[in-house]
């Protein structure tokens, strides 16, 4: 069983607690599993044959029984108890962006709504007033969240889709005969959420390749069966569809099938243009002669190119700047020296201490972090005499280490609704680092949050501005916000805006980045962890750099510690005269 199914399980476990007045740390706990699980780098089934699974933050002997239960049985007693009393359209009430269980217990208890369209009936005819602390603009808030809700269903986000296919893969390159088999689609070009799977394979006997595909454990439902392609439905939902091909067209599929749709006609426009026919067989002259197509290099070289990565194949310039030879050389994770915003045990809902946040860095081969806990508006957070005992044991803790990673005093500080910092200047102009992220107030017009940002990257205070939209992949929206006006202040004001690395995050997006590069704005790609295992998840945020043409140039903490320090250090300057 894939860690997305497992996290899905224990994230309903907990749903289905805190909706039947459920223990609440229990609930807390069996959600906190679920987001470990999901973001955990590894693979949790293995991690529990090998006795480890008591290791990841948060997984206590009880969860893990339940997560080991799942491994070896596909089921779960516990969440089957409990399912058995909720109906299943009520978990999907959960998930609508701003609907607490408060809300969603009173809809189906008291007035008997089991799913979103009862929901919608309800608002739409004025019944689910009848429900507590229901009002108009609160009618309107959930209505809207419905279709937000809609508007985002069917697609899988990234780092799931990946896990699915890793698995997929796997399996597939044992089949006899097979020689090669990749992930096309958008999933190969990284985009943060897929539509269904795109599998390729290289074999000569096509029909073992699909025999064996269609029966594969993870297939639920075989849609479709041909000689060299089938479609399935996985127990987890997503299709995946796959194509086998000899290996002299390998290249030439991979390409087509890796797409995107406007990248492909563009590429095939050129090739007209040249007297050539492109397809997903390769490339041919007019005469019928093969010039390529075992590898997708061979298809670039046939008409004129240099590869074009993945990443960039979405018809957005790509092909006229490897005309002109001005491709990016687009960042890589091992161009990353460090992690510039990471939680610890000291606040919010982190699970790990500096200690083995150090250890988990040093393994990964960073050679910088910036410990960055949340300031005093959100739930544990720090205080300024709190900070300063945390900043106390960094800076202590980074003597004892050696540069074993080297370890940053910093800050998450929220930005709160009038523009203001959550803590004093002084206490802010003591740290190595400054992040600055908007945490509360999501609704608000695209004119106050771009204000809101823009006072506080003008305090002299702030070196990052952390996930700088806001928005939670297939949860919560971007909130408004003119990212255009937004890039020129941090231009002005030396800020650097991040790529959120979170996997449910991914903030900014590829168009910010590329908007951030042509602005002149710096950004930092960090993983936000809040467990020593979550720092793995870097390569999430270099997909969305990559995406947005972003090169190692751009990126800060690709820079050694002592350039990165002078860059900060001339903001510290400025945050000196701004508290003084």
């Amino acid at each position: 069983m894939e860690n997305a199914e497992v996290a899905r399980v224990l994230a309903e476990i907990g749903d289905i607690l805190e909706l039947t007045g459920g223990n609440a740390f229990k609930v807390r706990a069996y959600r906190q599993a679920a987001q470990v699980v999901d973001t955990f780098p590894g693979r949790v089934a293995d991690a529990w044959r090998e006795g480890r699974l008591t290791e990841l933050p948060g997984i206590g002997e009880g969860i893990a029984g339940k997560i080991g239960e799942l491994v070896d049985t596909g089921e779960c007693r516990e969440h089957a108890r409990l399912a058995a009393q909720v109906p299943h359209g009520v978990l999907e009430m959960l998930r609508l962006e701003g609907v607490g269980p408060k809300t969603v217990a009173a809809a189906w208890k008291r007035l008997g709504v089991t799913d979103l369209g009862g929901l919608e009936e309800a608002c739409r005819s004025g019944r689910i007033l009848e429900a507590p602390r229901m009002g108009a603009a609160r009618v309107e808030a959930i209505l809207g969240a419905i279709e937000r809700h809609r508007r985002r269903g069917g697609r899988t986000p990234l780092h799931r889709a990946l896990e699915h296919a890793d698995a997929l893969l796997e399996r597939l390159r044992r089949v006899p005969g097979v020689l090669r088999a990749e992930a096309a689609g958008s999933l190969r070009r990284r985009k943060e959420t897929v539509g269904d799977l795109d599998l390729l394979v290289s074999a000569e006997d096509a029909a073992a390749v699909v025999h064996a595909f269609a029966r594969l454990p993870e297939a639920a439902e075989v849609l479709a069966e041909g000689p060299t392609k089938s479609t399935v439905r996985l127990r987890a939902g997503l299709q995946a569809d796959l194509r086998v091909l000899p290996p002299g067209a390998f290249g030439a599929a991979l390409h087509y099938f890796t797409g995107s749709k406007s990248h492909n006609i563009a590429l095939r426009t050129r090739a007209v243009r040249m007297g050539l026919k492109l397809s997903e067989y390769g490339v041919f002259d007019r005469r019928g002669r093969r010039l390529g197509g075992a590898t997708e290099e061979e298809v670039f070289r046939s008409v004129g190119l240099p590869f074009i990565p993945p990443e960039l194949r979405e018809g957005t310039g790509e092909i006229e700047a490897a005309e002109a030879g001005r491709l990016p050389r687009l960042v890589e994770e091992s161009d990353l020296l460090g992690d510039l915003h990471v939680h610890s045990d000291a606040s919010s809902d982190a699970r790990s201490t500096l200690e083995e946040l150090a250890e988990a860095g040093r393994h990964l081969g960073r050679r910088y972090l910036a410990i960055t806990d949340h300031s005093r508006a959100r739930p544990r957070g720090l205080d300024a005499a709190r900070l300063a005992r945390v900043s106390a044991a960094v800076r202590g803790l980074d003597r004892r280490l050696g540069g074993r990673p080297h370890l940053l005093a910093g800050i998450e500080v929220d930005i709160l609704p009038s523009g203001a910092l959550d803590l004093p200047g002084e206490a802010l102009a003591a740290l190595d680092l400054v992040v600055a992220g908007v945490h509360a107030r999501f609704r608000d017009s695209a004119e106050k949050n771009t204000e809101r940002i823009a006072r506080a990257l003008r305090s002299g205070l702030v070196h990052v501005l952390a996930h700088p939209t806001g928005r939670v992949i297939g949860t919560r929206d971007a909130y408004a916000l003119d990212l255009a006006r937004t890039l020129e202040v941090a231009r002005e004001s030396g800020v650097a805006l991040e790529v959120n690395a979170m996997p449910e995050r991914l903030d900014l997006t590829d168009v910010g980045c590329r908007m951030a590069r042509e602005a002149g704005v710096p950004v930092v790609i960090s993983t936000d962890a809040h467990n020593a295992t979550q720092l793995a998840n870097l390569r999430y945020g270099v997909w969305v750099a990559r995406r947005g043409w972003l090169e190692a140039k751009d990126v800060w903490n690709a820079l050694p510690l002592a350039e990165l320090r002078r860059r900060l250090a001339r903001r510290t300057s400025r945050k000196a005269l701004a508290a003084g």
